[in-house]
C-alpha cells in the first residue's frame, strides 16, 4: 500500500502563500500544511484553516532564518550574535550547536510559545516539523519532542528523503541539485536510525520519510510525476512550497520565489483520481492515528 501526505510548508508566511495553499487544498491535492506562528500573515492563515476542516494543520517550528516569538533576551542562545534574529542558515545553526551555544531550555521555551500561539488561536495542531528541517538533529529534536508532547502533539515529520526517488542520474547536470542530493543522502545515512529511535521512544507517530526535500525549489510537474512513479510502498510525505511570487514575497527573506508558483502549478495538474489510478497512491492527512509506516519499530 502507498499512502501519501502532501504537506505545504510556510502557511502564514504571506498572503500569496496562504492563498496558494488554500487553492491547492481545494483542488484536492494538499492534505496538510504547517503553519508558522511567527508568520506575518498568521491571523489570515488561522482563518483560512478554520474554513478547511479536512486540512491537517501542523506547527512549522521556526528556529532558523526568522525572528523569535519570545522576547530576544529570553532566547539569546538561539540568536545570531549582535542581532535579534535566529541564525540565517542551517549550517550556522549546526556550528552553534557544535560549540554548545544552543540552550535546550530556550529551544523548549520558544517552541512552546509557537505551539501555544496556534492552540490559543483555535488550531487543532495535528503534527509538527521545523523550518529547514532543523529537527533532524538530535540536540534540537529532543527538546522539540518534549514540548510537542506537553502541548498534546504526537506526530512529527520524518525529514529524511526516500531513497531512489531522486536518482543520481537526475542531478548530474545540475551542480546545486547534485550538492543537495549528496547532503540529504549523507544525512539519511548518518542520522536516520538514531532519529527514529528518539521519535519512537517518545511515543510519536512519523512516516517512512519524505519526497521532495533534495528537490526543493526544482519541483515542476514532470519531476513531481517522476517522484510519484518511484515512490516506495509505505506512508510518505511530499514536502512542497506552493505560493504566489508577489510583492509580499519580495519583502521576505527566502530563496524560494519563482519556484513557489512552479510548485503550485505542478500540484494543480495532478488530481486525487490520478494519484489512485495512475500511481496507486492514497492521499491521507497527517495524524497520529494514521496507519503506522513500514519503519515503525524497525530501528
Amino acid at each position: 500500500m502507498k499512502r501519501l501526505i502532501v504537506n505545504a510548508d510556510d502557511l502564514g508566511l504571506t498572503h500569496g502563500v496562504n492563498r496558494a495553499i488554500a487553492e491547492c487544498h481545494q483542488h484536492g491535492i494538499v492534505s496538510a500544511a504547517t503553519l508558522m506562528a511567527t508568520g506575518a500573515c498568521f491571523d489570515e492563515a488561522v482563518a483560512l484553516a478554520a474554513q478547511m476542516p479536512r486540512l491537517s494543520v501542523g506547527c512549522h517550528v521556526v528556529l532558523v532564518d526568522g525572528e523569535p516569538l519570545l522576547p530576544p533576551n529570553e532566547v539569546r542562545s538561539l540568536l545570531e550574535p549582535g542581532t535579534n534574529r535566529f541564525y540565517h542558515t542551517i549550517g550556522d545553526v549546526l556550528r552553534a550547536v557544535a560549540t554548545g551555544r544552543f540552550c535546550a531550555q530556550e529551544i523548549e521555551a520558544e517552541a512552546g510559545a509557537q505551539f501555544t500561539r496556534l492552540l490559543r488561536s483555535g488550531v487543532a495542531v495535528s503534527h509538527f516539523d521545523a523550518h529547514k528541517h532543523a529537527h533532524m538533529f538530535p540536540s534540537i529534536l529532543r527538546p522539540l519532542l518534549r514540548e510537542a508532547s506537553a502541548h498534546g502533539v504526537a506526530a512529527v515529520r520524518n525529514p529524511f528523503e526516500a531513497p531512489g526517488v531522486l536518482r543520481w542520474s537526475d542531478v548530474r547536470a545540475d551542480g546545486k541539485l547534485l550538492l543537495r542530493k549528496c547532503e540529504t543522502s549523507l544525512l539519511r545515512t548518518a542520522l536516520l536510525r538514531g532519529w527514529l529511535r528518539e521519535v519512537h521512544s517518545a511515543g510519536f507517530f512519523t512516516t517512512d520519510g519524505c519526497l521532495g526535500v533534495a528537490a526543493t525549489g526544482t519541483i515542476d510537474e514532470a519531476r513531481l510525476r517522476t517522484m510519484l512513479e518511484r515512490m516506495p510502498h509505505g506512508t510518505w510525505e511530499l514536502v512542497c512550497h506552493p505560493g504566489y511570487n508577489d510583492s509580499d514575497l519580495a519583502a521576505i527573506r527566502t530563496r524560494l520565489r519563482e519556484s513557489r508558483e512552479i510548485d503550485m502549478a505542478a500540484l494543480l495538474h495532478i488530481t486525487t483520481r490520478e494519484l489512485s489510478d495512475d500511481y496507486s497512491v492514497e492521499l491521507v492527512p497527517f495524524r497520529a492515528d494514521s496507519p503506522q509506516p513500514a519503519t515503525a519499530g524497525k530501528i
